[in-house]
């Protein structure tokens, strides 16, 4: 017999371990024997934290203004990199709001799923504009070495330590919500990079301001688009093993495997698969032997309830897909699976 999902006439109630199974995680909360899917809640990390990337994207337009309307009077290459990276954010922080919106849509029959996958996507297109920006900036710094050209460092200095206040404020606005999404991290990132960058213009300012020496303008440049591109490169390649669907960050699979089979009637399991939907939503599909007596004397529903309990609790896992299978039928199975 094979299911997956609730099954009618399961029992109620949160079920205990087997003995013998590893001992439930003490910061484990109450789940339902019910087989989640892990869908009914808020249905992605990014949209449970939509209100602070609200005020952060109202903030970081705020300073874009102002940082733009600093680099024109002062003429300061430094700040208007410090600008365009804080515009940067604020699309990237646009989009993910905007994708956050889509991945509630409920899923479709072409999209069983539904639109989830959007913010991951729109992390993609976030990193793209990171790394494209760093390198803007940079050429642009090495385009201005050997020329003349004064800044204005009273009107610089104004303009980058509203932009580092409000960098700072922001940072404080997304700090736990950063570890979540992979969305909400990359705005941090992004205003960590700001912050850093106006630090950056701050100190190039001051040593304007009493040596003169124009050039820390453009090396102060560079130097913003050295700390924007890994942080790009880091955006990127967690997009990228979402998009692979690799295992989850963290996810043990032979543990996993233990685990199920510490389960009292299991035997092996096989077709073992874990992937990450989209950020918060993990899934994980798995053919399960049981043996004969044991498919007899205990129902199958006991044995999902716990199997679903196990991976939600140690694994954060409950979108779960288990395929339950008696020994005989598991024969024919290996011969179709590896």
């Amino acid at each position: 017999m094979a299911t997956s999902g609730k099954s009618d006439g399961a029992p109620a109630g949160d079920p205990e371990f087997s003995s013998g199974h590893p001992a439930r995680p003490s910061t484990a909360s109450a789940h339902s024997s019910g087989h989640s899917h892990g869908l009914e809640g808020p249905a992605t990390a990014t949209g449970r934290h939509r209100k602070r990337l609200i005020w952060v994207l109202a903030i970081t337009l705020g300073v874009f203004v102002v940082q733009v309307v600093g680099a024109l009077i002062s003429n300061s290459l430094a700040l208007l990199a410090d600008s365009l990276h804080m515009l940067t954010d604020a699309t990237g922080i646009f989009i993910a709001l905007v994708a956050s919106v889509l991945a509630t849509l409920p899923a479709t029959s072409k999209r069983t799923f539904g639109l989830m996958r959007v913010e991951v996507l729109a992390a993609l297109a976030n990193g793209i504009i990171l790394g494209v920006i760093a390198v803007f900036i940079f050429i642009e710094a090495i385009k201005r070495f050997g020329t003349e050209v004064e800044v204005q460092s009273t009107p610089m200095l104004i303009a980058a330590v509203i932009g580092a206040v409000a960098n700072l404020v922001s940072l404080l606005i997304l700090q736990s919500a950063q570890k979540e999404s992979l969305n909400v991290r990359g705005a941090y990132l992004e205003v960590l990079g700001d912050l850093l960058g106006s630090v950056a213009v701050i100190i190039a300012g001051v040593i304007i301001l009493f040596t003169g020496w124009m050039i820390v303008d453009q090396l102060a440049s560079i130097l913003i688009a050295v700390l924007i591109a890994p942080r790009a490169y880091s955006l990127l390649r967690d997009v990228v093993r979402v998009l692979l669907e690799a295992s989850p960050k963290g996810f043990d699979m032979e543990a996993t495997r233990e685990h199920i089979r510490s389960v009292p009637g299991v035997v092996d399991a096989h077709d073992l698969h874990a992937w990450t939907i989209t950020s918060g939503v993990n899934a994980f599909s798995a053919h399960v032997i049981v043996d004969e007596s044991t498919w007899s004397s205990r129902t199958f529903h006991e044995i999902l309830d716990e199997l679903h309990a196990c991976l939600s609790e140690h694994f954060d896992t409950e979108h779960c897909t288990i395929q339950l299978e008696p020994i005989r039928h598991a024969r024919h199975e290996q011969q179709l699976h590896d």
